[in-house]
């Protein structure tokens, strides 16, 4: 099984979402969703991260509740800013940003979130993996900024993924 299906939540998302492109369920959709669910994991079987050694569910729960609280408030700070002041009282900037995490499922999430976080874009991570540059939309202090993300996303991260 696990050799025809190596991920098997990518292969039921897969033929989920095939299904919903199409919105339909005729024989021709539902076996081409089922041939794309076996064949793209096993394509990119070889694109995807070690397998995923989860610790510290607690933390994870805790990070989640952080990063949904963090998303709507920066989007409202994000629509606050862009209806309240100038293009140039806007100070955006690209900051690097010094990483203990090395590992990649731990990068991966940390990239996530730095994507679904309004006023911030992830930029590029170094090639030893030990800076990451991330846009702003709006910073006053790039040290507390630093600091926060440092605290806030990599610390917990690394407790998930490192420990």
């Amino acid at each position: 099984m696990k050799r025809w299906l190596p991920s098997l939540p990518l292969s039921l998302a897969l033929f989920s979402v095939w299904l919903l492109l199409n919105q339909s369920l005729d024989a021709a959709t539902l076996l081409l969703a089922a041939l794309l669910s076996i064949v793209v994991p096993l394509i990119t079987r070889s694109l995807r991260p070690a397998t995923v050694r989860m610790r510290r569910p607690g933390v994870a729960l805790k990070l989640t509740g952080h990063v949904m609280l963090d998303v709507a408030v920066s989007a409202c700070n994000v629509a606050r800013l862009l209806l309240t002041r100038s293009t140039p009282r806007i100070h955006d900037a690209f900051v690097q940003i010094p990483l203990e995490m090395r590992d990649p499922n731990g990068l991966a999430v940390l990239a996530m979130i730095l994507c679904l976080t309004p006023g911030t874009a992830w930029g590029e991570v170094s090639f030893d993996r030990s800076t990451l540059l991330i846009h702003v939309f709006d910073i006053d202090d790039e040290a507390a900024f630093v600091a926060l993300l440092r605290k806030r996303y990599e610390r917990p991260l690394m407790e998930i993924f490192e420990s």
